[in-house]
């Protein structure tokens, strides 16, 4: 830990994998909120929006509140209402993703299409082409296009996106994971939706989620400038948590409950300054650390 001192933590590795978080999570937490420490929650999952992961929490007993969580839909919202604000006639985005993204983008105020209306949940028939084409010689109503976790995907959503990002909108994505690990498999992720889109329109996305810096944008526009030194990022992947900590200036903890292992750390170009085997490993570590505020 940098300086033996912690102010703000990261603890993505409780949010990113529910299934995973147990009475060991919580009581990390719980030591930390009874130092008197800021808990910063940051999450890549765009399917699940501030409220819904802030009542997750609740449920595991974790004390938070809607301020302390950062999900990738919530970065998003952030950058298009501080860093590239959408002006009319082109002030709608195009979703294609879920309702972790279009709660945050309701909640301040940005009009969107697509994501989980049903009016996109069909087939793609012919007239569909014809309106598509004809839009593309017009000027277009949306400024962006974001692109997340879709587990209703279909040729009209993508024909959607890839014709509003060729039109020039601003092309966004969530998260770039190519898979998600689960039932002991891996399945596509939105990073191979946002690749298919990229691939048909010729366009890269600029990433929202870790390790963008979008994503400490977000939190900069929430707590204002912080020390970086007296701040660890703690999460369970190499090439997205400890990159970002890494590349922000942040002391970095590698949990092997989730993504990366012992053996990842033998060829990683973002090594941790720590590693634990779980949370609840890093509690008796804390009874040594300088827990006093500036």
């Amino acid at each position: 830990m940098p300086n033996g001192q912690l102010t703000r933590r990261e603890a993505a590795a409780i949010l990113d994998r529910y299934d995973r978080t147990s009475a060991s999570s919580t009581s990390l937490s719980d030591s930390q909120l009874k130092a008197g420490k800021k808990l910063i929650f940051v999450t890549n999952n765009s399917t699940a929006s501030r409220d819904s992961v802030y009542q997750r929490l609740k449920e595991f007993g974790i004390a938070a509140s809607i301020e302390e969580i950062f999900t990738s839909g919530y970065s998003t919202a952030v950058y298009l209402t501080r860093f590239n604000k959408l002006s009319p006639p082109r002030d709608k985005v195009f979703i294609l993703g879920s309702t972790g993204i279009e709660e945050e983008l309701a909640a301040v105020g940005i009009e969107f299409a697509g994501g989980t209306d049903q009016a996109f949940q069909r087939q793609v028939v012919e007239d569909d082409f014809r309106r598509l084409a004809e839009e593309s010689n017009a000027l277009s109503i949306f400024g962006a296009v974001v692109v997340g976790m879709d587990l209703n995907v279909n040729y009209l959503k993508l024909s959607h996106a890839v014709t509003h990002v060729r039109n020039g909108a601003a092309f966004l994505a969530t998260n770039l994971d190519a898979t998600f690990p689960t039932s002991g498999a891996s399945f596509p992720a939105s990073g191979s939706l946002a690749a298919a889109v990229s691939k048909a329109a010729g366009v890269e996305p600029l990433l929202m989620g870790k390790p963008s810096p979008w994503m400490m944008d977000a939190i900069l526009a929430r707590y204002g400038p912080f020390d970086r030194h007296r701040t660890c990022m703690v999460g369970d992947g190499l090439d997205v948590d400890i990159r970002f900590g890494s590349e922000q200036g942040l002391g970095t903890l590698l949990v092997l409950s989730g993504v990366s292992s012992l053996e990842d750390l033998e060829n990683t170009r973002y090594e941790p300054e720590a590693v634990v085997g779980r949370l609840a490993d890093l509690v008796p570590e804390l009874q040594h650390l300088d827990m006093t505020e500036d």
